[in-house]
């Protein structure tokens, strides 16, 4: 059942945020979240608060990567539960051409349903072969 209910409630996070919409996944995030994205590129890094992690987010959003969970796995008491995401990372260009294609896993914990601390484990050298690719075609952020 507690399976069930996170999976119901990332579905819907991660679809808000396929639609351009981040606040339900910050609204997720504890104040003092603890984000990590491994690897040698420009998505990686070790990300602390809710500012940082939803910097990462807005990239995430304007670049045009979306994410969709295949699978969700939780348990654990509300005060400290764990919950683990399979899903894939995909990135169309203007012309539809299909230019970023990954699996992730996030492994994260929760307290009282605020996530406190998770990590994304994915392909980095795709996530690498993306960053050639926006640096070729990506728009500067907006000031």
């Amino acid at each position: 059942m507690l399976s069930w209910l996170a999976r119901k409630i990332i579905s819907r996070v991660m679809a808000r945020t396929r639609a351009g919409d981040i606040g339900p996944t910050l609204a997720l995030d504890a104040a003092d979240v603890h984000f990590v994205f491994p690897g040698d590129n420009s998505w990686s890094g070790d990300f602390r608060g809710k500012d940082e992690h939803r910097r990462w987010l807005e990239r995430l959003v304007r670049v045009g990567v979306k994410t969709d969970p295949d699978e969700v796995a939780a348990s654990g008491l509300p005060w400290n539960m764990t919950v683990c995401i399979r899903g894939r990372s995909y990135m169309d260009a203007p012309a539809g051409e299909r230019i970023y294609d990954n699996r992730f896993v996030i492994w994260g914990k929760l307290r009282w349903g605020k996530l406190r601390d998770y990590e994304v484990y994915e392909d980095t050298q795709k996530a690498k072969a993306l960053d050639e690719w926006l640096a070729a075609h990506e728009q500067p952020a907006p000031v």
